[in-house]
């Protein structure tokens, strides 16, 4: 199977793709028909071995994995994807048959190793797209958020530097002015190093 994105019109280059997991093509080309209107990649992986080498590989928004695959299942396929700090929190919908989503302890399974929801197949396209869209948002501002603290923290540590610059400049001169002052510079370093955490 091919792992190239597919349905990729509009998206931007850094867009978060969905990973789409399922051993049999025609279940990927109705899941890519459904998708595309997204406008953000959308990766192919034909099994779950597939799926874990693709996440090595790239930064996705959400895995959409079929439960039963020959080899490695859904449910391993997900085992692995949450064994690792850098894909652990990938959302995982598991997509399954509709016997097999009413088994109760199937469920169970797949909840507890990371499934945030299952669909059964055939699924609602548009039961389908909403989720997906809810998640692709989620994800969105989940990485914007991590912009802002991020520059948030490179904002603290620039005035971290710049104050250690005028702690330094103080200590070279020894008038009582100078001295009241450098301990409240201190003061302001101290309550610096509270709000970045150090």
């Amino acid at each position: 199977m091919s792992t190239e994105p597919t349905g990729r019109s509009g998206a931007a280059a850094d867009d978060a793709g969905i990973l789409l997991v399922d051993d049999l093509e025609d279940n990927l080309l109705a899941l890519e028909a459904v998708l595309s209107t997204l406008h953000v990649p959308l990766v192919r992986a034909g099994s779950g071995q597939e799926a874990v080498a693709v996440l090595e590989e790239r930064e996705v928004a959400l895995v959409l994995l079929d439960v039963a695959m020959p080899g490695m299942d859904g449910f391993e396929t997900a085992h692995r994807i949450k064994q690792h700090e850098r894909t652990r929190d990938i959302p995982v919908i598991f997509l399954t048959g509709a016997q097999s989503a009413a088994d109760t302890g199937f469920t169970f399974r797949g909840y507890a190793t990371g499934a945030v929801d299952f669909l059964s197949k055939p699924f609602d396209p548009w039961v389908l797209r909403t989720k997906v869209a809810v998640f692709l948002d989620l994800h969105r501002k989940s990485r914007r958020l991590r912009q802002l603290v991020e520059e948030e923290r490179y904002r603290l540590d620039d005035f971290a530097r710049r104050l250690e610059a005028v702690e330094s400049r103080l200590a070279e001169d020894t008038g009582p002015d100078t001295a009241r002052l450098a301990r409240d510079v201190a003061a302001l370093a101290d309550a610096l190093d509270g709000l970045r955490g150090v």
